[in-house]
């Protein structure tokens, strides 16, 4: 009985996606690509290496944050252009957000982990 089994997934016809890159030619590297294709100047997705500058584990406070102000609160950090000008929202939006833990009788949130703001020019 197993035989007949592997004896069917031999004879059984290959998946579409396998077809097309059995006939493909093998990627050869590009213009300007060396023979590591590793990661250099001007891979990746800009300041901050693709990491999140606002969000649920970023972000004190998000959950004192109404969708709307969390949404706004992303924009606002993803058009940060100076690390002098995040820090600043940062640390006023830091602020906003533990005098609305108070009022709201909540812990105030701590400051994140990590510093949102690396990676933007000074």
């Amino acid at each position: 009985m197993l035989l007949a089994t592997a004896s069917f997934a031999q004879n059984a016809p290959a998946p579409a996606s396998a077809a097309a890159s059995a006939a493909a030619p093998a990627a050869t590297p590009g213009m300007g690509m060396g023979p590591g294709g590793g990661r250099g100047p001007g891979a990746g997705m800009g300041p901050g290496g693709g990491r999140a500058r606002a969000g649920q584990g970023v972000t004190p406070g998000w959950a004192l944050m109404t969708p709307e102000e969390r949404t706004a609160h992303q924009a606002k950090m993803r058009a940060m252009t100076t690390r002098a000008d995040c820090r600043a929202y940062v640390e006023q939006h830091h602020a906003d957000m533990g005098a609305r833990a108070q009022e709201r009788g909540v812990a105030v949130p701590a400051m994140p982990r990590r510093d949102p703001c690396a990676g933007l020019p000074g």
